[in-house]
């Protein structure tokens, strides 16, 4: 029986196959793909043709994103990309909780580094909204983080069209230190200067855990403002394990990672709520976090996500469950 780390490269490996035939990508256009001129968005000055996203994580080295547009996607998101490569955590890494539709990830931003991205999107030809989400290699100490997220905009730069800086992932020691306010509003400030040196700048997004107080959510808000992000991701996996069906034994044994999916479904709203409502709607926000059909992602939606993503859900739900949410709100 295959792991679900293999289980996900042989799936997304036999998609990449299979769309080499022409009719075969004629297929999954007609039978996934939903399209209505109703549900294109506008968002910090990019053109989405449906709000549906896929979320960071499952195309973490830009392989997959043209084959990926197939199933319907408005955009994608690859990475997380750090600038040398790393091969993550030592296995097993990634475990499904099928009683609670969840999925507990330790994978430790395994990647082939960004000039191994970098290469792939050079060959570039869909014309799919791209985003970069980046962050810093596990070796390098956090006062000198700016320089790999520095490393990684620079090079990703000519090549997506909006990046996420990622500090919240618990899978990687210490990065979360990242999320307090003096040193998050420095990294922003920085990254801010590098792309406004830039002949087009590119959209700037924030990615945060659900796990954040009202406090530090408001010192979010407050370093947006100063910052002048483009927007926020709200949210990435969570490191609470409250309220899970699967029993404690096995969630014990499971041990550390992040826990995405339907458990975090709620707790993401929460926030989306909190920062539309803090904010005044004034910053765009990209839900993500347990939209595992069309009412999860109006919920996210109505809570006052301009975007939503998905990742968990397509493994409990199928290829159909972009087409299902796009029909749906439209």
């Amino acid at each position: 029986m295959m792991t679900p780390e293999k289980a996900h490269h042989f799936t997304v490996g036999m998609l990449k196959f299979t769309l080499s035939f022409p009719i075969v990508g004629w297929l999954f256009k007609k039978n996934f793909q939903y399209e209505n001129t109703s549900l294109a968005k506008d968002v910090f000055g990019l053109h989405f043709k449906n709000p549906v996203g896929l979320a960071a994580g499952f195309d973490k080295d830009g392989k997959y994103f043209k084959d990926m547009a197939a199933l319907g996607f408005g955009f994608i998101e690859i990475g997380t990309v750090t600038p040398k490569p790393q091969a993550g955590n030592e296995m097993p890494r990634l475990f499904r909780l099928p009683e609670d539709e969840g999925l507990i990830n330790r994978m430790g931003f395994n990647n082939e580094g960004v000039e191994a991205a970098v290469k792939r999107l050079r060959k570039r030809s869909s014309k799919i909204v791209v985003g970069g989400n980046i962050g810093k290699n596990k070796v390098t100490p956090n006062d000198e983080a700016f320089s790999d997220y520095a490393l990684c905009f620079d090079a990703l730069h000519p090549h997506v069209d909006y990046f996420v800086v990622n500090v919240s992932s618990p899978n990687t020691p210490g990065l979360r230190e990242l999320q307090d306010k003096e040193p998050l509003t420095r990294l922003l400030n920085r990254l801010r200067s590098l792309n406004e040196a830039k002949d087009a700048p590119k959209p700037i997004l924030l990615k945060i855990a659900p796990d954040l107080t009202d406090n530090q959510l408001d010192d979010i808000l407050e370093i947006a403002k100063e910052t002048r992000l483009a927007g926020i991701i709200a949210t990435n996996t969570t490191i609470s394990r409250e309220g899970l069906k699967t029993s404690k034994d096995t969630v014990k044994n499971i041990g550390a990672g992040g826990l995405s999916g339907l458990p975090v479904k709620e707790r993401s709203t929460e926030v989306i709520r909190y920062l539309h409502q803090k904010s005044n709607g004034t910053i765009p926000i990209i839900g993500v976090g347990g939209i595992n059909g069309p009412a999860a992602a109006k919920e996210k939606l109505d809570a006052g996500a301009c975007l939503v993503q998905v990742y968990s859900s397509m493994v409990y739900e199928g290829p159909a469950l972009v087409k299902n949410i796009c029909k749906s709100l439209s």
